[in-house]
């Protein structure tokens, strides 16, 4: 595999969230809007880059049986550096992405990257592989947080793009979009039209169906 594959690559093809189905929490927490969905973003793309350039830097002096605690150490204290910039530069900000930031420590696609890459590739196959899964998770992020804003306050980035009836316009917010479970069904939408479009992603059947003998005829 090319170097530009591992970053190419978990856009569409093997995305985290539309394929993996990794990291969804984040997408129906903090996609309310696009500031938000971009600064969680941004704040995960650092700590995957990071991460796997210091684990797979020392992966061949990590013992086998502290490897996972190793690794949750090395993103928990990253996490908390970026938590600390966002409070100092972005206050606002992180009041809204609220505990989010920390829970970045227990995102499933960090770790699983740590885990199942940077523990068993030099370092810059890792941090380009930690660019791609942040990539690929940062655009599906901004789809349902730009779906969300533009339908829930008629806004992107805060500023006015549908004039809502309240500023004396034509358009309606909808009041699902504050709602976690619109992220949900935007996820579902995504995920159904990519793999309507790129049918190699559809999962075999576990079983297949069986019709009924035809009757002997008379």
């Amino acid at each position: 595999m090319s170097l530009l594959r591992h970053v190419t690559a978990p856009l569409i093809a093997n995305n985290p969230v539309t394929l993996q189905i990794l990291g969804i929490c984040s997408a129906l927490a903090v996609t309310t809007s696009l500031a938000t969905a971009l600064t969680m973003s941004i704040a995960l793309t650092a700590v995957l880059c990071a991460s796997a350039a210091i684990i797979s830097a020392i992966r061949n002096h990590i013992p086998a049986s502290i490897r996972l605690i190793v690794q949750i150490t090395i993103v928990a204290a990253l996490v908390v550096v970026i938590d600390e910039f966002l409070k100092a530069y972005a206050f606002e900000i992180s009041g809204r992405l609220s505990i989010f930031v920390g829970l970045i420590v227990t995102n499933c696609l960090v770790l699983g990257r740590a885990e199942g890459f940077a523990m068993h590739n030099p370092v810059l196959p890792s941090v380009l592989d930690g660019l791609g899964n942040g990539l690929g998770y940062s655009l599906i992020l901004l789809v349902v947080g730009a779906i969300r804003e533009l339908l829930g306050a008629g806004t992107l980035f805060g500023q006015s793009v549908l004039r809502t009836t309240a500023e004396g316009g034509w358009f309606e917010p909808l009041g699902l979009m504050a709602l976690a479970p619109s992220a949900f069904i935007i996820l579902g939408l995504l995920v159904w039209a990519i793999r309507s479009w790129w049918t190699v992603q559809n999962e075999a059947p576990d079983f297949a169906l069986r019709t009924a003998p035809e009757a002997p005829r008379q």
